[in-house]
């Protein structure tokens, strides 16, 4: 608004410093912000925004209007007669930036109501007939634009109000995943020394997750998660683990319920989740990975994180985070009992949290700066044999599995892990990791066993396309490198090479091509290269 514009409309102080008010108030900035993109800024012009000061007193309470400035005597007799000017946060008023003709209806309207208001009261001798004369004459101009205005606040509350009706609940959110996959194993001979023919079929399978997260407190959070699949394990079709798929899950698409936790903080920096079943420290603390998701990350089941994160995976415990604000340290401590064979809640002997499988963890992060990432990682586990005994739960050879044989075995894991962003489009990662087993039952009772494994990665981001993201990984998958039983020692050296491609469609789907190479499978220079190709859908919602 100019002052050739103030002579035009021949306004008196009362209306030009209305006109002043719908220009600068904040809360008409955020209008002219909102007003085309989102029907719900439309419901701030009958509240006022969060960025205003409020009504102020005295014009000498803005630092950027002075005496001198022509409009002065205006703002002066709006303050002083009506009280219907407001300013920023940061006491000034900005008189000289430009207005819509959205923003001049809502300053309108709100002083025609600070004037009706007045006129209610009996102090109806504070506006002038010529003031309300003109008032009226600006009312009519601009009534299309205060019908639209009033048309948009009554629209949204009538949607706010049937969202109310039959909102499925206030304190839970439904959050969903759903995987489609083509996929095939292929090569000559399986690696399992039985001289059969690798499946090689194409199959097309899913995976669907439906998890129901509740907060009754706002930082707290339950989750019960359903589940349902038909991905197949293609360890069976090859011969090893090795080629085993990141989603893989197979209950003939029949619905379980997963997972069910409970997390909440105790405080800034501590804060605590109870798993009562399917617990899993991955996905408890942090994992330095930029492929952990089964759904969006690695194609292959060793390829999501350092396998020192599956001790225990399966069972039910705690975890404990501490992650003090400011500080470039955070650290974890976990119990998990039970594990896959969920014996935490059989009181028979060998079983229940502290009589039979369990996996005590603890971890120490340093995060010196936002690009890098660095974590030392503690696991004890103990496995009977109860189920057969797994101790990198299928993500080495059968003798990392079990290298004393299915009998009862306790094992101290060692690893360490970093993830390195130099820049917002490229990661660098890996871990590594060391096992020192011990067999506590049967013929070879206090044998030991040492396992070794490591994976570095690279991941570029928005590749082609904002969103997307390429995947590189090469590894060793878990290995026996020396065992005081001689014949389960793992002699040669298996190779993981993974590739992915994951190509953000829209921002809910997701296709991922991906392709693994398993080079001596079982650690066995002698078995034929193992590979597998996948074509992977996600839906998320």
């Amino acid at each position: 608004m100019t002052k050739p514009l103030w002579n035009a409309l021949k306004l008196s102080p009362l209306l030009f410093a209305a006109t002043l008010f719908a220009a600068n108030n904040a809360f008409a900035a955020e209008v002219k912000q909102e007003i085309n993109q989102d029907v719900t800024s439309v419901a701030q012009l009958s509240q006022g925004s969060a960025d205003s000061i409020g009504q102020v007193t005295s014009v000498s309470q803005f630092s950027d209007v002075q005496p001198t400035d022509w409009a002065f005597q205006a703002l002066q007799s709006l303050v002083e007669r009506y009280g219907c000017i407001a300013g920023y946060p940061n006491g000034t008023y900005r008189g000289n930036r430009p207005m819509t003709r959205y923003e001049f209806a809502a300053g309108l309207n709100a002083c025609l109501d600070r004037v009706n208001e007045l006129i209610a009261t009996a102090t109806a001798e504070l506006v002038t007939k010529e003031d309300l004369a003109t008032l009226q004459r600006l009312q009519e101009e601009f009534s299309a634009e205060l019908a639209t205005l009033r048309g948009r606040v009554d629209a949204l509350e009538a949607r706010t109000a049937e969202l109310e009706a039959n909102q499925f609940s206030t304190t839970t959110k439904l959050v969903g995943e759903a995987i489609f996959n083509l996929g095939a194993p292929f090569g000559n001979e399986r690696a399992n020394g039985t001289g059969t023919d690798i499946d090689d079929n194409i199959t097309f399978s899913d995976r669907v997750r439906l998890s129901l997260n509740s907060s009754f407190t706002g930082s707290d959070q339950l989750q019960i998660r359903l589940q349902a699949g038909n991905v197949p394990n293609f360890g069976s079709a090859t011969g090893t683990n090795m080629a085993r798929l990141s989603f893989d899950n197979n209950t003939g698409n029949d619905v379980e319920i997963d997972k069910i936790n409970y997390a909440f903080n105790l405080s800034d920096a501590i804060r605590v989740k109870v798993d009562a079943n399917n617990g899993e420290f991955w996905e408890n603390i942090p994992n330095f990975s930029e492929f952990a998701s089964s759904g969006r990350g690695a194609i292959s089941r060793y390829g999501r994180f350092s396998p020192i994160y599956r001790q225990g995976s399966g069972g039910a415990g705690i975890t404990v985070s501490f992650r003090p604000k400011g500080s470039a340290f955070n650290a974890a401590i976990g119990y998990l009992a039970g594990g896959s064979n969920n014996v935490a809640s059989d009181p028979a002997s060998g079983a229940g949290l502290f009589d039979g499988n369990f996996a005590a963890l603890a971890q120490v992060g340093f995060q010196p700066t936002g690009a890098f990432n660095v974590g030392l990682t503690y696991a004890r586990s103990y496995q009977n044999n109860v189920g057969g005994v797994n101790l990198f739960s299928s993500t080495g050879s059968s003798n990392a599995s079990q290298p004393f044989g299915n009998v009862r075995t306790s094992a101290n894991h060692y690893g360490a892990q970093v993830n390195f962003k130099p820049s917002s489009k490229l990661t660098v990662g890996g871990w590594v990791g060391f096992s020192n087993a011990e067999a506590r039952s049967g013929a070879n009772r206090g044998d030991n066993a040492d396992i070794f494994y490591w994976m570095a990665n690279v991941a570029f981001k928005d590749f082609g396309k904002e969103g997307n993201l390429l995947g590189l990984q090469f590894g060793q998958p878990p290995k026996v490198t020396d065992n005081d039983i001689g014949a389960r020692e793992d002699n040669d050296t298996s190779y993981h090479l993974e590739a992915l491609y994951r190509y953000q469609l829209t921002d809910n789907i997701s296709i991922t091509p991906g392709f693994l190479a398993i080079f001596n499978p079982e650690h066995n220079d002698n078995n034929d290269t193992v590979y597998v190709g996948t074509l992977r859908t996600t839906f998320t919602f």
